[in-house]
């Protein structure tokens, strides 16, 4: 993969809104859809050597997991600089408003990252790329009982819906609430409390019975939690669009020409599906240790951890976590083999090719990756036990949203060596902008329930193997 340089913008609090993207595959942008072509401005003009790029933290836009940069619009825009040649250097903004700024000012070219389109930034964004619409949608368990099911706004009326207070989805259900005549009971929670990504998880849980988010939102959550119904809109549609600086229409232009051309459009059909499409689950799946065993795979888990010094049973239970011991899952962001391990870390360590799918291989190179992070987080952590429980967060997520964690539990005054209870809360801490945009915080935006309820999985299945498999 190209070495790009990145060049951080320092964080301050982020609106809650994030990219805004349509979820077709056909590939149609603004002027593919009008059948405008490139201008004759932009036939006198060439990419760059250097695209300056604005982007914002969210779970659509751009993002660190297991120390790769990723994104639908991050991996979208680094295609177009790979194609072009040019170095890609991305800046990541606090907020909105201030990438707008960066681009009026010139220290941008281009924003990566989907901005209503609407009159309050018409004179500052040309609108480029792919076009995008979203609604607001209702977030309700899904359920084949038609009876039970919300398929009309009138149906409202008399039931809880559960928004963040003072947000757009609160005026929304003001302003449905008015035109049904009342009778909708609007909870606004304090988002101090709890975010818009809490709620959906809590609907998931049955602990609230009804939330409203953007479509986009609700369809990254939904991979997380397939047990949600989020078909009923009850918006108008809004529009959304990467863009330039009006001066640039010849950048517009050529970046509207590219993304038409067959192989970007394929690219972006796979990234939607990749982001907004592919399960986050892990199905839910108990061992069989009537015969005293874990897996086929005992030999080796028993083999490689004598160099880590860990309890086999604990490292065979980080791969029944990752895989289900099937050498042959690829997980959404691509990682890969019994151990999940992603390709540019398997490469790090000597690994590449199909190689990171043998058995052996992947697990032995596992072991390496723990070794490295038992090293790193040593001194951070002194207690070896304990900080097995920091490995297999890391292991999950990557070291550096683990070390945010740390930094951030150490401000909040929680004890930063214990994770239960402490340093895991201060990792959950990590979706919410006025956390992860701390500047005690150096890798932005993170959604820790994945890797909170990971480390809770896997030391539950070695609680169950200590007492069922012989060491």
């Amino acid at each position: 993969m190209k070495r790009f340089r990145y060049t951080y913008i320092v964080m301050a609090a982020v609106t809650a809104a994030i990219a805004i993207i349509a979820f077709s595959c056909s590939g149609e942008n603004r002027s593919a859809a009008d059948g405008n072509g490139p201008s004759e401005d932009s036939s006198s003009h060439r990419f760059p050597d250097t695209l300056r790029v604005a982007t914002l933290y969210s779970p659509s836009s751009y993002f660190i997991y297991r120390e790769t940069p990723m994104g639908y619009d991050y991996d979208l825009v680094k295609r177009l600089a790979e194609d072009k040649k040019m170095v890609l250097d991305l800046h990541v903004a606090p907020n909105l408003n201030a990438m707008v700024e960066m681009l009026d000012s010139g220290k941008v070219d281009l924003i990566a990252y989907e901005v209503p389109v609407t009159s309050e930034y018409r004179n500052h964004i040309l609108p480029c790329g792919i076009e995008s619409i979203t609604h607001q949608v209702l977030v309700q368990p899904k359920t084949s009982d038609k009876s039970k099911r919300i398929n009309d706004v009138t149906q409202l009326v008399g039931r809880e819906v559960y928004v963040e207070a003072n947000s757009k989805y609160h005026q929304r259900l003001v302003n449905l609430n008015n035109e049904l005549g009342g009778g909708i009971e609007i909870k606004p929670v304090d988002r101090d409390t709890m975010i818009t990504e809490e709620l959906i998880a809590m609907v998931s849980e049955g602990q609230i019975p009804l939330t409203v988010v953007d479509s986009d939102i609700a369809k990254i959550n939904r991979t997380y939690y397939s047990d949600l119904d989020i078909t009923l809109e009850i918006s108008f549609p809004q529009r959304s669009s990467w863009g330039v600086a009006p001066s640039s229409k010849w950048l517009a232009d050529s970046i509207d020409a590219w993304i038409r051309q067959e192989q970007p459009s394929k690219v972006q059909a796979e990234l939607l599906k990749q982001y907004f499409e592919m399960s986050k689950q892990q199905p839910a799946y108990v061992i069989d240790f009537s015969k005293g065993r874990m897996s086929h795979l005992d030999p080796l888990f028993r083999e490689y951890s004598r160099s880590i010094n860990w309890d086999w049973r604990l490292f065979s239970a980080m791969g029944f976590t990752e895989s289900r011991y099937d050498s042959a899952q690829v997980s959404w962001a691509g990682a890969r083999g019994v151990m999940q391990i992603m390709p540019s870390t398997a490469r790090s360590f000597g690994l590449d090719g199909n190689r990171i799918v043998n058995n052996r291989e992947n697990i032995a190179v596992a072991a390496k990756i723990i070794s490295h992070l038992d090293r790193q987080f040593a001194s951070l952590v002194p207690n070896a036990e304990e900080r097995k429980k920091f490995i297999l967060a890391a292991y999950n997520s990557g070291p550096a949203h683990v070390l945010d964690a740390i930094a951030l539990a150490r401000k909040l005054g929680y004890d930063d060596k214990v994770w239960f209870g402490s340093v895991e809360n201060a990792l959950m801490l990590k979706s919410k902008p006025e956390y992860y945009n701390d500047p005690v915080c150096k890798y932005g935006y993170f959604n820790g329930r994945q890797t909170y309820q990971y480390v809770h999985s896997v030391l539950a299945t070695y609680d169950q193997a200590r007492k069922k498999v012989p060491i």
